[in-house]
Formats: C-alpha cells, sequence, structure tokens
C-alpha cells in the first residue's frame, strides 16, 4: 500500500509544483566542457487542481559552444536557428525571476517545489552552468522532487527513465522525448497520475 511518508508527507503542504527539465548541448560519447542549457521550459502546477496554469519557456544561445552538434540536434530537435539569437542564460535566468516574482512564487506564504526527473537539471546542470559564468544561483532551485523517486516509492517499483515510468501508468508519451517542453508536460502527466494514486490508496477515517 502506497501512502504518504517522509519524505513523501511534505508533498501535502506545496502550493505549487514547478516542472521543469532543461536540454543542453551534447556530443556523441564526448562531455562538453562547459555543457550548456539550450533549453529552460517550466510549467506552473497548481498543486490542488494538478492543472498548468503558467509556463515559462524560452530556447536558450549557447556561447563557450555557439554551434550545435549535429548529434544535439537530432537528440533534441533544436535546431542551430533555434538558438541564434536567443536570450542568454544570465538574461534568461533574469527572466525566469520576474516571471517567478510575476506570478506569486516568491511570496511567504506560497510554498513551491521544482519537480524534475532525475537530479541533473539543478544538483549539476544549472550550478555548474552558474559556476562557469560566474552567475549567482538562487536559492529557490535548492529544493526539488525528483520524479524517479517519487514513482519508486508509490509503485514499488524501479522507475526506468520517462518512458519507462509513463508506460508504467498506462500513459502515453506526448510530444517528442528530449524536447524539453514536452518532457515537462509529460512530468507534469507523471506526477498528477501519482498524487492520484498515492491518495486512492490511503486508508480512509472509519
Amino acid at each position: 500500500m502506497a501512502t504518504f511518508s517522509e519524505p513523501l508527507k511534505a508533498i501535502e503542504a506545496i502550493d505549487y509544483f514547478l516542472v521543469l527539465d532543461f536540454e543542453a548541448t551534447c556530443e556523441n560519447k564526448v562531455k562538453m566542457k562547459p555543457q550548456e542549457i539550450i533549453e529552460f521550459p517550466v510549467l506552473k502546477v497548481n498543486a490542488k487542481t494538478l492543472k498548468t496554469e503558467s509556463i515559462f519557456h524560452t530556447y536558450v544561445q549557447p556561447t563557450a559552444n555557439p554551434v550545435l552538434t549535429r548529434f544535439c540536434i537530432d537528440l533534441t530537435g533544436i535546431t542551430q536557428e533555434m538558438v541564434t539569437g536567443q536570450p542568454i542564460l544570465k538574461e534568461v535566468l533574469e527572466d525566469f525571476h520576474k516571471w517567478m516574482r510575476d506570478n506569486g512564487l516568491l511570496t511567504r506564504d506560497v510554498n513551491s517545489c521544482f519537480v524534475t526527473c532525475g537530479d541533473w537539471d539543478l544538483k549539476t546542470m544549472l550550478p555548474s552552468q552558474c559556476r562557469h559564468f560566474k552567475l549567482p544561483f538562487p536559492d529557490y532551485f535548492l529544493k526539488w522532487i525528483n520524479i524517479k523517486d517519487l514513482y519508486s516509492r508509490v509503485t514499488k517499483e524501479r522507475a526506468t527513465g520517462m518512458p519507462g515510468m509513463l508506460r508504467g501508468l498506462g500513459l502515453e508519451l506526448d510530444g517528442r522525448h528530449h524536447s524539453g517542453i514536452d518532457d515537462s508536460k509529460n512530468i507534469a502527466k507523471i506526477l498528477a497520475k501519482l498524487i492520484e494514486l498515492n491518495f486512492s490508496t490511503q486508508p480512509t477515517a472509519e
């Protein structure tokens, strides 16, 4: 039986889930230095209704390695034309902070938490890029839910990646895997289903 136990119990206190999935520069079997974010999507999902209320989405122009590799284009579907002339990361982070403020997510009485597929986005990718370019790293990026961990806790099954989690929950993959905005929408679907399953399996009071 799946029940909300620590740390899952804390989910009940969240007002908004901020579902995030970066795409970044990459090359086949080669680790790029630095790897740079090229797509920055975030969905603001109401934790009570599980509906998306607002979307922040932009492509990002890389600066250290401005030309995308063929491997990256084929994997993500992001072309050179889609990133050239777009805001650089510093500008994107400023725009995102404004979006957070405009959506009431920076007030003390609103509890929000990012949701990612894995820990890479906020544990590795964004912090490493901020260090490389000497950019401030806002505190709100320090708290996130790894949907893979939540999937394993609720279903008691090992998470095998986004397509595997969707199949395990009887859900369809919408859009293109490795498109940041499509992946974010699919993570939101997984999140909603897991919360539904978790609550439906809790014992009711006699």
